[in-house]
Parts: structure tokens; C-alpha cells; sequence
């Protein structure tokens, strides 16, 4: 079964229906230079209005002590660091928030790869993610993917999620390339404006169900 994780919800509508589908991880962000970015007196009753079946996931860009601190006394289940985070920082976070870890790994090319098992000693979780281009604002969520050759072959024993300008038309090819068993979206399920689009995130939702069904078949 794949797992869902989408990422930049802000509206309420947009949890309950990713709760309606089925999708099991939600993720609000919490980084200021971000158009998904989520104030923290705006998460608190959205957070605390969300279903009991979802993973609520708090993303944060190298963040200091002070943020993740008031991040996570929020109702989170995860935090997500997407930034240049050094192992030694990943840790402590972990201890410093109390809360369990995803850190996302930017791919380019395969001298990337050696940065996803060290980091997989020291998180929970790992998401794989496109690197972003040298100018760009904003660590993820820039709909950029990466060659998931890079990946294809991958034999890791630690849970992870593929990432990286995932949508509708190009996540089945994703999942055959990749056997990704839990993926990540933000920019992929979004209008031409940056919110997120109901009908999108039902028509995604839905091809991974249908991914699901021809495998069993």
C-alpha cells in the first residue's frame, strides 16, 4: 500500500479531504520565505481541529532552538527539516523538540547518494527530494524532479518517501521506476496560484489507489 504524505496545507477544507481520501500524512510549513507558510498562532486550531487519523508533519528550514521549541508544542506528530541540517544538528533537534524526525536529502546526481545513508543513521525518515537550483528561495516545493534512475536500484532498510515534482500525470511512472512505498507532494496538487486544489488532490489521490490496484492484479 502507498502511503500519502501531502505537504503546504494551510486550509481546513484541505485536511478533512486528505483525511476523507485516506492520505495518511499532512504537512504545514512553517518557514517564512515560503508561499505555504503557516504562522504559528494560525496552526494552533488548525492542527488541533485536524482528524485523529492523520501524521501531522511541521517542516522547518534550519531552524533554531527557540522555533523548534514553539513549533513543537504544537499537536505534531513529526518534524520535517528541510534545509542544510548537518547530522549532528538532526540530533539535536531530536532532542531538543522531542519529536521524531524527516529529513529531506536533495538529488542531482549519484554523489548525492552517500548523503541519504548518513542521515538515515540519525533520522527517522528519510525524503528524498530534487536539489534545488542554486537561486531558488525555497529548499522544496519548487515542482523540480530528479532522475529517478538514480534511485531505481535502491535496497535501503529505513523508511522513506520519494519527493520531487510529483503529480497526477508522472507519479505511476514514479512509483515502477522508484517502488516507492510512501510519496510526498506539495506543488503537484496546486492551482496556478500556489493554493492548494481540492480536485487535484482527489484526481492524485486516486491514480495512486488505481497504481495500487493494477499491482494486486
Amino acid at each position: 500500500m502507498i502511503t500519502i504524505k501531502l505537504c503546504g496545507l494551510r486550509d481546513p477544507q484541505h485536511v478533512k479531504v486528505a483525511s476523507d481520501l485516506g492520505v495518511k500524512y499532512v504537512g504545514f510549513v512553517f518557514f517564512n520565505q515560503s508561499p505555504r507558510y503557516l504562522a504559528i498562532e494560525d496552526a494552533e486550531s488548525l492542527l488541533d481541529s485536524a482528524p485523529d487519523n492523520l501524521v501531522k508533519v511541521g517542516l522547518l528550514v534550519n531552524p533554531d532552538d527557540q522555533l523548534v521549541r514553539s513549533v513543537c508544542r504544537l499537536n505534531l506528530d513529526i518534524i520535517q527539516l528541510h534545509g542544510s541540517e548537518t547530522c549532528e544538528r538532526v540530533r539535536e533537534i531530536k532532542k531538543v523538540g522531542g519529536l521524531p524526525v524527516i529529513k529531506a536529502v536533495g538529488l542531482n546526481g549519484r554523489e548525492d547518494l552517500k548523503k541519504i545513508y548518513s542521515y538515515a543513521k540519525v533520522a527517522d525518515q528519510i525524503l528524498v527530494d530534487a536539489k534545488p537550483n542554486p537561486d531558488s528561495k525555497l529548499p522544496g516545493g519548487n515542482g523540480l524532479q530528479f532522475d529517478w534512475e538514480l534511485i531505481r536500484n535502491n535496497s535501503w532498510d529505513f523508511p522513506w518517501f520519494l519527493a520531487g515534482g510529483l503529480n497526477e500525470k508522472n507519479v505511476l511512472e514514479a512509483l515502477m521506476k522508484t517502488n516507492a512505498k510512501q510519496i510526498d507532494l506539495s506543488s503537484g496538487i496546486e492551482d496556478e496560484d500556489g493554493q492548494k486544489d481540492v480536485t487535484k488532490i482527489r484526481k492524485f489521490v486516486h491514480k495512486v489507489k488505481n497504481y495500487e490496484d493494477y499491482k494486486e492484479c
